[in-house]
């Protein structure tokens, strides 16, 4: 791309040490999060939400269990003031949740602000001005001083409406565009606002630090908030927040790292919407901490759920590949990933232990989704194992392993010749129709036995291309006396390879089903029974695998 060299770094690396958050390698507890779904997440949809709508998605956030949540910018227009009020009067905030609200800089804006929450138990107040080069120079085209005014007189204006309001009201400001901001700079503004607000261990100030647009890799974020939590005034009385947005698809990291680096809250959305390409994902950060063992502490044990309200309140639709939460994340196509996750699970029975299923990085289980559903996926990519395990898991039938392998590549060439995913309900009737109890061009309806010096003598009704007739035959047991009489009838001579049996159910009444192979002439044909006597079933088995002989010549 020839218009490279028009771009250049637009971030400041702090001077100093600013790199010892490196040497951790997790996450220890989850921070504070902070939902800005509702205002943040709202003004990046193309239309925004209803009073209703908003309504159901705070619910649905407090039972997630967030406990700050931003709900908007209530000077902005009459539905966000109206939304605030509506939460108050009609006592819809819980009484451990703290609603947050945004305000600028400017008086009336902070008046109605206040005027907004009055009579909330527990609010925030986050006040923010821009304070990076390119919005000093083009925006607002005043020197640092002058920005720095802009911060002191609406922290002071906080503090005197603070003084009047009822209820607990905490503190929070964002130097807005840190990331473009020289970071000596950053922490002399931010000081100025602490040294108004006068943070307590009672009443913290929240300091913010935003990545409103991501301009480095994630280690300069932290490096930047490092510097900040080494440069701020009080650090014991304050809260730091991270506010990262997604321009270079770092949300993530820049959060993790910037964790690891001295923050201590986290402001985001469900599924990462917000402006441009978004904030950074709160599932996905949350779930990358519960997959290290850490607590969250919030709970995401129902993801379909949370899809679905999202999906409506929202209008926006949440990708089959997103981290986690996407339809398609835990699904195995490939017949190797599949054969690995089979085995894995396997091991597990026996096993136990931690968590480490190849392929899957949690139990798909821990956030509502279902082994045969979502993990094993069937198409013309699956292999044997994934396709036995859908028949083992769900319908019981445990194949043997060379069965196994003509049935699965059966069902690839189906997938295959109809350029789609197979349902595990079309796999088992795929198997139900071409493998068991087939009698096309011979049934066997009746046999009787009877124990003899040449063997097991077996009389076998044979109905075979129209014509039935009752053979007498012997064996070294019934189903070789049976296959012995078959071959009388169609002069076939193969051989009688595999014979395997299981119950279908734990219980003495439960059906049996039988595996049956034969060879002929250096080909192999399977056929599977199903019956409640277990000797019927293997006789069914057999007079499949011979169909399928029949069928071919």
């Amino acid at each position: 791309m020839k218009t490279y060299n028009k771009y250049t770094r637009q971030y400041f690396v702090p001077e100093g040490d600013n790199m010892d958050w490196i040497r951790k390698d997790h996450i220890e507890k989850a921070p504070i999060w902070c939902s800005v779904d509702l205002r943040d997440g709202n003004q990046a949809l193309v239309i925004p939400m209803s009073l209703e709508e908003k309504l159901d998605f705070f619910k649905h956030l407090c039972k997630l269990g967030f406990r700050e949540i931003e709900i908007g910018f209530p000077a902005a227009s009459e539905t966000e003031y109206q939304f605030c009020r509506t939460l108050i009067e009609q006592n819809l905030i819980p009484d451990d949740v703290t609603i947050q609200v945004l305000t600028q800089s400017r008086e009336h804006i902070i008046a109605k602000t206040f005027e907004a929450i009055d009579g909330a138990k527990n609010a925030i107040v986050h006040l923010y001005n821009s304070t990076s080069v390119a919005q000093r120079e083009q925006v607002f085209r005043k020197e640092k001083a002058e920005i720095i005014e802009i911060a002191k007189f609406g922290a002071n204006l906080c503090k005197q409406y603070r003084e009047k309001a009822k209820g607990r009201i905490q503190f929070e400001y964002s130097p807005e565009s840190f990331t473009g901001t020289e970071p000596d700079f950053a922490a002399e503004i931010c000081n100025e606002v602490i040294k108004i607000w006068e943070p307590t261990p009672d009443n913290k100030v929240i300091i913010n630090l935003p990545v409103t647009v991501s301009h480095s890799m994630p280690h300069i974020y932290a490096a930047q908030v490092e510097y900040m939590c080494k440069h701020l005034h009080d650090r014991q009385n304050l809260i730091i927040s991270l506010h990262p947005h997604n321009d270079r698809g770092c949300a993530v990291a820049d959060s993790e790292m910037g964790l690891l680096a001295g923050g201590d809250r986290i402001e985001g959305t469900l599924f990462g919407n917000g402006e441009r390409t978004g904030n950074v994902d709160i599932i996905t950060l949350a779930l990358n901490m519960f997959a290290q063992g850490v607590d969250p502490e919030l709970d995401f044990s129902d993801l379909s759920e949370i899809t679905e309200v999202y999906e409506r309140v929202t209008g926006m639709r949440v990708y089959e590949r997103q981290p986690y939460s996407g339809k398609l994340v835990f699904a195995a196509f490939s017949g190797s990933h599949q054969d690995a996750i089979a085995k894995g699970m396997k091991w597990r029975e026996t096993h136990g232990g931690v968590w480490n299923v190849p392929y899957l990085p949690i139990d798909p289980t821990d956030i509502g989704r279902v082994y045969e559903a979502d993990v094993i996926r069937i198409n013309s990519q699956s292999g044997k194992g994934g396709i036995g395990y859908i028949l083992e898991t769900q319908y019981k039938h445990v194949l043997p392993p060379k069965m196994r392998e003509v049935f699965g590549y059966h069902v690839k060439n189906i997938s295959d010749h109809e350029h789609r995913e197979l349902m595990p309900q079309e796999v088992y009737d795929i198997f139900v129709r071409d493998f068991v109890n087939l009698r096309d061009q011979l049934d066997v309806p009746k046999v009787s036995y009877q124990e003899t010096a040449r063997g097991v003598e077996a009389t076998v009704v044979i109905r075979y291309n129209g014509t039935e007739q009752s053979v007498i035959a012997y064996g070294n047991g019934s189903l070789d006396a049976v296959s012995n009489a078959i071959k009388q009838v169609t002069g076939k001579e193969y051989t009688l390879e595999t014979y395997t049996q299981h119950a279908l159910e734990e219980k003495s009444s439960s059906k049996a089903a039988s595996y049956v192979s034969i060879t002929y002439q250096s080909r192999t044909y399977w056929g599977a029974g199903i019956d409640s006597d277990i000797i019927v079933s293997s006789v069914k088995a057999l007079v499949g695998a011979v169909n399928k002989l029949l069928a071919e010549c």
